[in-house]
This record gives structure tokens, C-alpha cells and sequence, in this order.
């Protein structure tokens, strides 16, 4: 009988992450004949005037501007756009180089998204089909299948609900009654010391900060050439919300490649050590 192999958790947010953008500027703000600066321009005010929250009315404005624009908001739509999202150098291998080196040293590693930007643009991308699950943004669509509503709306704090998600093995967003009932910490498929958490900012300390309070690992990244980006991440290091800070570069042989393998190699030592002592223990009820 083949032994199970213990499951690890990649745990990523997408926008300043694996992208070097927001989702919204990779054709979605052109296609409504706006630039970036004047979109989130637009939504900073709407949020502040109105004492909402951003991300509510990032959606909102999604849905007015393509009304206003005649262009249709449907989930097809959205993966079309979700086409044309920049990624980072080395994120499409990034998912195989990592399964193989856990593999190699017997550990079976999923990635999941927890994110504040649109799942149904996320899909439309080349590496959707990477991930375990995706928790974000999204919408309701009517008869005619156009969005009309936020049917999840995601900011900083609602993130961390979704690492108790995965560590309790809940898929739908929906579910209010599992994620609440109790479940003994060794029969949890992911504990939280099997976790790592990748981000580049402030929408990320809450999930960042609890991965690393429970045992787990965070690593906070930062584009290339971007000194704003990069102070901030180090301020988290500073601040002791992170344990590593690396560019956002994702080739096999750079810095955050070989951090995530260390991680995986401290990660598989710790479970046998716990299995050791586990063995032993089990000698005293004898």
C-alpha cells in the first residue's frame, strides 16, 4: 500500500502577485475608453464619498461603464479578457517546477487563489487550470447570462476566511455550516503549518500575518525595478508580518524558487519528525 504523501497549500493573491497589474487594466478599463489612473480614480471617490467598500464599487463601476459603453458583461466576456492579463516571468512553469520538486521529496502540493480581483477574469488566463480552487470576486448573472450583481465581494479582511477554507478542505463560498463546526486540528487535510502565502502588500497582511502566527510560511514579492513595491515589502519583514521577501520572479533558479523549495524540504522534515514522535508515543500506551 502506497503511503499518503502529506498536502501542502500555495496560497496566492493574483494582482501584484502573479500579475504586475490589476486584472481590470489588461483590456477590460480600454475596452470602456478609459486609462487606469482615471478608473481607480473614479472608484477611490465613489468609495470615499459614499464611505463604501472599494471593492463593491469596483464592481459597480465594471457594470455601469460597460452599460454605458454597450459592451456585454458576460462570464465569456470577462475570460476574454482574462486572456490578455500580464503575467510575471516564469509563472506559467512556475506550478510544474514546484509539483515536481515536491513530489520528488514526497509531498503532494496544491495551489489555490484567494483574491480580491474577478475570479471569471482569472479563468480566462493560461494558468487557471493550475489551481485547486479559486476564491475571488464574482458575479450574478441574469437569464440572459450578463452580470448584474457582486455575487462575492472580497477585500483584505474577508481573505482570511477563506484560508479556514482550505484548511478545513471547503470548496464553495457558500458554505456557512462546515466552516463553523469543529474539527479536531490532525483531521484537517491542510494545517495551517503546511501553508505558504504569497503577496505584495497591504490587501495581503491579514492572510500573511496568520499563516505565519499558525506555523506556516509567508513571502511577500515585489516587481522588479518597482522601489515603492519593494519598500513595502521589507517594511512587512521589518514589521514581522512575513518571513521571506523576493522579486516577483518566478524562473526556475531565482530567489523565490529556491525559498519555496527550502520551505517544502523544512516543511516535509517537520512532518516526519512529528510522525517519529508520534511512533514513540504510541509505545507508552502499550
Amino acid at each position: 500500500m502506497t503511503k499518503k504523501r502529506p498536502t501542502v497549500a500555495l496560497i496566492y493573491d493574483f494582482d501584484g502577485t502573479l500579475s504586475p497589474g490589476n486584472m481590470q487594466e489588461f483590456g477590460f478599463i480600454q475596452a470602456i475608453g478609459k486609462d487606469k489612473a482615471e478608473f481607480w480614480a473614479k472608484n477611490k471617490k465613489l468609495s470615499e464619498d459614499n464611505d463604501a467598500n472599494g471593492i463593491l464599487t469596483y464592481m459597480y463601476l465594471m457594470i455601469q461603464a460597460a452599460k454605458n459603453n454597450g459592451i456585454s458583461l458576460r462570464r465569456e466576456s470577462f475570460k476574454r479578457f482574462g486572456e490578455n492579463v500580464e503575467l510575471f516571468d516564469g509563472v506559467k512553469e512556475w506550478f510544474a517546477l514546484v509539483n515536481e520538486y515536491g513530489k520528488s521529496i514526497g509531498l503532494d502540493v496544491k495551489h489555490y487563489i484567494n483574491s480580491s480581483g474577478l475570479k471569471e477574469m482569472i479563468e480566462g488566463t493560461p494558468i487557471a487550470k493550475e489551481f485547486e480552487n479559486i476564491y475571488a470576486c464574482s458575479f450574478l448573472y441574469d437569464v440572459d447570462g450578463i452580470a448584474y450583481w457582486p455575487a462575492v465581494a472580497i477585500d483584505y479582511t474577508a481573505k482570511t476566511q477563506f484560508l479556514f477554507k482550505i484548511n478545513k478542505g471547503i470548496k464553495e463560498v457558500s458554505d456557512n455550516k462546515k466552516i463553523n463546526q469543529y474539527i479536531p486540528e490532525k483531521e484537517r487535510p491542510i494545517p495551517f503549518e503546511r501553508m505558504i502565502y504569497f503577496g505584495d502588500g497591504d490587501t495581503d497582511i491579514p492572510c500573511m500575518k496568520m499563516i505565519k502566527e499558525h506555523g506556516g510560511h509567508s513571502i511577500a514579492v515585489y516587481a522588479n525595478g518597482n522601489s515603492a513595491k519593494r519598500a513595502t515589502a521589507l517594511q512587512l519583514i521589518k514589521d514581522n508580518r512575513v518571513n521571506f521577501v523576493c522579486p516577483a520572479d518566478y524562473r526556475a533558479g531565482k530567489e523565490i524558487n529556491m525559498v519555496v523549495k527550502r520551505i517544502l524540504d523544512k516543511i516535509k522534515a517537520d512532518y516526519e519528525f512529528q510522525r517519529l514522535l508520534d511512533l514513540h508515543h504510541k509505545k507508552i500506551k502499550k
